[in-house]
């Protein structure tokens, strides 16, 4: 089966008193956003078209014949899904200015003396804490405050659907259980939708125990088990996912998001409690063609998430060009290097993670390549950079299996209102942790291709 899912366009001191005025407008922007309607999210109509239904990825065909052979297995079925505009990004970058600043000033009136924090996987030590405490956690590597892409999932008899962010840096799926506390606010978005296992036919109670430990916090259930569908008929049978009941770990960017939950499309390895993931499943139920799935992240414009196979409408030329992944837990690569501008860097790797919107990489090297170009840091680890410098930004080249991938220097900033954003950041994974995470900024420009069996990843640049 061939399953697309259609992604749509959306969107101290004085010093302290200025900043948080500036953010308080910010927020007061996005609350009164949800009384008078979003205009950041445009959702799409479903598509009905016939030609779309005979339609044949290139992959299967020969050159002399690519559209000639139909192939039922392969109709196309589209979803509505949402981006974030770069307005509300721009929005949620002054409010996680005001959190951190506000942190910062508490921090000053404190006593104790705290470390800087290290991020590791999954499984190692989490040091963000007083020197003299110490403790153990399960650490995501993110915490989706920039997450900007979000499409619809269902669970249960009948279904219950949910907005959530599809995620291979991860490998759980979890949404909010009716009752949940720290999951939204009727006045902010509507509020969340929230999982009522009551009003499931298909609901098994398993009640294991579920966290996970984000950078501020825990996120924290218990599993349960039932039907999950993608698309409208990939109905994935017997799935064990967690319903949620505090999700304060996730701060208060998960208050002013529009996703409920998330849902995993890394490696079983890599899941909480060894759960086996949504997709893993649907290959092992016979529900899709091919063990595939791939992404068209849409820059302001309509997007697709594919399962079962990949659209060879969606990139150019005739191949993809694949690369063999060096770790199966996250989606994870080798690479030769790294240039833009005088910066350059050799052998390397990343994982391709389609739940992060920005680049990040080791901390000296985002510092190096932000004066290469003139950005200035922020209280967040991020970076902005003057709007009228934007044009002047080298391209960036990543060397990836012997071949270049180019990133214009315009498509590494994120604008609104006068404001840019850098869009890579500083993060720092100790070995074996990766040292790049390519996110959604690097698969706007090229089609992605993740082929779960054969364990490797194709590029094509996207039209």
């Amino acid at each position: 089966m061939y399953i697309i899912i259609c992604q749509h366009s959306l969107t101290h001191s004085l010093n302290f008193f200025f900043l948080c005025i500036l953010s308080v407008l910010a927020l007061s922007s996005l609350i009164l956003s949800s009384f008078l309607g979003s205009t950041c999210l445009v959702p799409c109509a479903a598509v009905a078209d016939s030609s779309l239904s005979e339609a044949v990825p290139a992959h299967e065909l020969s050159n002399d014949n690519k559209k000639d052979k139909p192939n039922k297995k392969n109709k196309l079925i589209r979803m509505p899904m949402r981006k974030v505009s770069d307005h509300e990004f721009v929005n949620r970058f002054l409010v996680k200015e005001r959190e951190a600043l506000m942190k910062l000033h508490a921090a000053a009136e404190s006593s104790s003396v705290r470390v800087s924090p290290r991020r590791f996987l999954r499984g190692e030590e989490l040091e963000d804490v007083s020197i003299s405490e110490k403790k153990e956690e399960s650490e995501i590597i993110k915490d989706y405050a920039n997450a900007q892409y979000y499409g619809i999932v269902k669970i249960g008899t009948p279904p219950q659907e949910f907005e959530v962010i599809y995620d291979t840096g991860s490998s759980n799926l979890w949404v909010p259980e009716v009752g949940c506390v720290h999951c939204g606010y009727k006045f902010i978005h509507g509020g969340k939708n929230k999982y009522d296992p009551q009003a499931s036919g298909s609901f098994v109670e398993d009640g294991a125990e579920f966290s996970i430990q984000y950078g501020s916090g825990a996120v924290s259930g218990v599993f349960a088990q039932d039907t999950v569908i993608l698309a409208e008929d990939i109905d994935v049978e017997d799935q064990k996912f967690a319903i949620i009941h505090d999700a304060a770990g996730m701060g208060i960017a998960y208050t002013f998001s529009y996703f409920d939950g998330i849902l995993g499309l890394g490696f079983d390895s890599i899941s909480v409690g060894g759960v086996p993931t949504v997709f893993h499943n649907a290959i092992d139920q016979d529900k899709v063609e091919k063990p595939m799935f791939a992404f068209y992240l849409g820059n302001n414009a309509d997007g697709e998430l594919t399962f079962g196979g990949y659209d060879d409408e969606k990139f150019e030329g005739e191949e993809l060009t694949w690369v063999p992944l060096s770790d199966a837990t996250y989606w994870r690569i080798n690479m030769e290097g790294v240039k833009i501008g005088l910066f350059e860097v050799g052998a390397t790797d990343a994982i391709v993670d389609s739940g992060t919107s920005l680049i990040t990489g080791p901390s000296k090297d985002i510092l190096a390549i932000a004066l290469e170009i003139g950005a200035k840091p922020t209280l967040t680890g991020q970076y902005t950079i003057d709007c009228e410098k934007v044009e002047s930004i080298p391209d960036i080249t990543w060397k990836i299996g012997g071949n270049d991938y180019v990133l214009p220097g315009k498509s590494l900033v994120i604008q609104s209102t006068g404001m840019c954003i850098f869009a890579m950041m500083g993060m720092d994974f100790p070995k074996p942790g990766p040292q790049w995470i390519l996110g959604d900024v690097f698969m706007r420009e090229y089609y992605t291709v993740f082929d779960y069996e054969a364990k490797r990843i194709g590029f094509a640049k996207a039209v």
